[in-house]
């Protein structure tokens, strides 16, 4: 029954919510608002009114906009100096998983000396521990799908030895405020809604299955599970459904509970690993691409029998009886929202790899192979790579 939780994020959850951004108490004069390369920030109008906003909580704020999907080592420390060069004293991280997880990662190295890998610990990382408090960071998503915005971990790509990792892990790195409008949501095109989508479902049902489920995290996993399992299909076919774009949303902020009260799994390693070598491909469809054949390998296993079936009637399917029928009701899914015919091969990934990603996923991620109920061999990951791979 134990279980060690801290969730200090004050969190604004609901339509309409960035209206209220300028009413909060926010940690600073002059912000860094961090946004990714793409133009869908600005297009969509949600930059200027981020901007209104802190304008009149009478906030100076200056923009960053170099964020990849995938963010780099690079990109980390050039925000960071961009942040000392201006003076700013928090951040507002405006956008998906990626911008959360840089602007985490720019928060550290803004206020710290040397190179963001002297603080990583895992892969060729140092270890060291930050001298310095952080940047605050202000989180307002504008995806539902990686549940950063409430939690203390951000994931950053080392720009020459293909290490994609978790960095941070600390308190002072939970955001100090996170907001959640489905508004922001509507713009997402319906592809990379599933994907986003399916990264937070994967995200819960790790945490359910993980070694270190605890009655917290299966309460926010099991909630989180049927949020999403049961309206993603409709936001992708309907991207104005705002009732079904608040579901999803609210089935990823609690996936990023499941993570701070629990922990996800290796399927999350394995699949940093394949975009740590194939920076283009979405981490969420890495994932999907993945999930059949990892889960089927740990039902096969016999780790959590109970789990997976009550899993699968949270998905919708009441009658579920056997562990497999998790597959059948996550294999509807993945076709109801139209990214079954994801292929590892449309991404440049070949067989020959397995090896070296399996290797790369232990030695960069590992920890999260700790929390999987049964140990996984790096035979064990090139099988899975193998029977997932088309």
């Amino acid at each position: 029954m134990g279980f060690n939780m801290y969730l200090p994020t004050r969190t604004l959850f609901g339509t309409g919510m960035l209206n209220e951004l300028h009413k909060q108490n926010l940690p600073g004069k002059k912000a860094m608002i961090v946004i990714s390369n793409g133009k869908s920030i600005r297009e969509n109008g949600y930059l200027a009114r981020v901007e209104e906003q802190l304008k009149a909580a009478y906030v100076e704020t200056v923009v960053f906009d170099r964020v990849q999907s995938n963010p780099l080592k690079s990109t980390v420390m050039a925000g960071a100096a961009y942040s000392k060069e201006n003076a700013c004293d928090f951040i507002v991280a405006l956008g998906g998983g990626s911008v959360m997880d840089a602007s985490k990662a720019m928060a550290m190295m803004a206020t710290n000396e040397g190179d963001l890998w002297d603080y990583v610990h895992g892969g060729s990382g140092k270890g060291m521990p930050l001298a310095n408090n952080l940047l605050p960071v202000v989180a307002i998503a504008t995806t539902a799908g990686t549940g950063s915005e409430v939690d203390q971990y951000g994931v950053v790509t080392h720009d020459d030895n293909n290490e994609k990792i978790g960095v941070g892990g600390i308190d002072d790195l939970f955001p100090v405020l996170a907001i959640v409008d489905p508004e922001l949501m509507v713009s997402v095109p319906p592809k990379y809604t599933a994907y986003q989508g399916f990264d937070a479902l994967f995200h819960s049902v790790e945490g359910y299955i993980s070694k270190f489920a605890n009655p917290m995290s299966d309460m926010y996993a099991l909630t989180a599970i049927e949020n999403v399992a049961r309206n993603l299909a409709k936001a992708v076919k309907n991207g104005n459904d705002i009732e079904a774009r608040e579901k999803v949303a609210f089935g990823s902020t609690l996936s990023g509970y499941v993570m701070v009260v629990g922990a996800v799994t290796s399927q999350h390693s394995l699949e940093h690993a394949m975009s740590a070598y194939h920076h283009e491909l979405p981490h969420g469809a890495g994932l999907i691409m993945l999930s059949k054949a990892f889960f089927t390998h740990f039902i096969n296993e016999k780790v959590c029998d109970d789990r997976f079936v009550r899993m699968a009637k949270v998905m919708g399917m009441e009658d579920a009886k056997e562990p497999m029928d998790f597959i059948v009701a996550l294999e509807k899914l993945i076709e109801d929202c139209g990214v079954a015919d994801l292929k590892m091969s449309n991404y440049g990934i070949t067989p020959d790899e397995f090896e070296v990603l399996a290797n790369n996923a232990m030695e960069t991620m590992g920890a999260l192979f700790m929390c999987d109920r049964a140990v996984l061999s790096v035979d064990d990951c090139v099988a899975i790579f193998k029977d997932a791979y088309r």
